[in-house]
This record gives C-alpha cells, structure tokens and sequence, in this order.
C-alpha cells in the first residue's frame, strides 16, 4: 500500500526537460579553419570527462563529427543576452529545411554575440575570452540516435579568468556565477545555500 502524503503531485508530460543545466558555448572548428559557436545546455561533467547534448544535422556536430575537437566555454550570468543574440544563427549554409523559418545563416559567431576569440594551445577551435571558464577537449565517445547525439568529450586544458581562481586546482565557487537554463529560461546563482562534506575549499 502507497504511503499517503501532504503534497499534492500530479503526472505532466513537458515539452522539454531542460530541469537546470549550465549554458555552454561550443567551440568547433569549419571547414575553412574559422571557429563556429554552438549556445547548448545539455551538459556535465564527472572527473576529466563531459558530456554533451546536441541536436542531430547542427553545425556544431557536423563539426565535431569530422574533426574530434572542441572548446566547452561557460560563460556567467552576464552573458544571457549575449547567447541570446546568438540563439537564431545557424552556422549552416545553406539553413537546413527544418531550421529555415526561425534561423538564419551567420559566419561569424563570435562578431554576432559581441564575443572574442582566443587561440586555443591544443584543439584548433578558438576559445571565447569573456567565459570565465573555457576547456579545450577531444571527442572520445559520440553516439547518435532518434535525431541526438550523446557526445563524451575529455579535457585537455583547462583555462579560468583570474577572478573565479581559489587556487591552481580550485574554482571558488562563491566568485563563479554560471549561466542556467531551466525550462528555456536563463538563471544565475544568486545565494550559497552551503557547501558539500566532499568540499574542500
């Protein structure tokens, strides 16, 4: 027998479940050497490794398909109208059918967001200056299926603004502010609520 209980729940059925995962700029490098910007939230990472979500016949994983590299770039809270701007661009040309009515084609990515690149020192995809977090990476896993791809990806280096260093291996959690999206609207971290036993800063 259920365990009767005081809150009221209900079964929904959303249209999406992008419950609250951190904002990323996906560095990939084009065919002709310049460097496409790919805004995703589908991420996380465990040790070395992150895990990436994209949508299938994107530039971002065409890219990553033929050459294996990347910048995972996280940018802050500041950022969320940056990304937006970004967010109609396709790096595709020409638009794929299914993008055609809400996206159009744009080059230059970094120019459109108001970003900076930055040569990377061991992927060819540039970094973006204004993350406070960018982590160069090579694919090592990637699996396609019903219109995804699930990609695993392996740090190589990783590089921090000064401002959000506690120590040569800690971010201090309480100067980095990543950008959130939860149920496609974007959030920041406002409040520490406390800390893990497994902290160590």
């Amino acid at each position: 027998m259920n365990k009767q209980t005081k809150t009221s729940i209900r079964v929904i059925q959303p249209k999406i479940l992008y419950f609250g995962t951190p904002v990323v700029l996906l560095s990939t490098l084009n065919e002709d050497g310049t460097t496409n910007l790919t805004p995703m939230s589908s991420a996380w990472a465990l040790g070395n490794r992150i895990v990436l979500g994209l949508a299938g016949g994107g530039k971002g994983l065409v890219n990553l398909l033929r050459c294996g590299e990347c910048v995972v770039n996280l940018p802050d809270g500041g950022h969320w109208g940056h990304i937006e701007k970004l967010a109609r661009l396709t790096g595709a040309n020409p638009v794929p059918d299914y993008k055609r009515d809400l996206y159009r084609f744009e080059h230059d990515k970094f120019s459109a967001g108001g970003f900076t690149p930055l040569a990377s020192d061991v992927v060819q995809p540039q970094r973006v200056e204004e993350c406070p977090l960018q982590i160069e990476a090579r694919v090592i896993n990637l699996h396609e299926s019903e219109g995804f791809a699930i990609i695993e990806v392996k740090a190589q280096k990783v590089h921090a603004h000064e401002s959000i260093v506690m120590s040569e291996h800690h971010v201090n959690p309480a100067a980095w502010n990543p950008l959130i999206y939860s149920f496609r609207h974007y959030f920041s971290l406002d409040q520490e609520l406390g800390k893990s036993f497994k902290s160590e800063t």
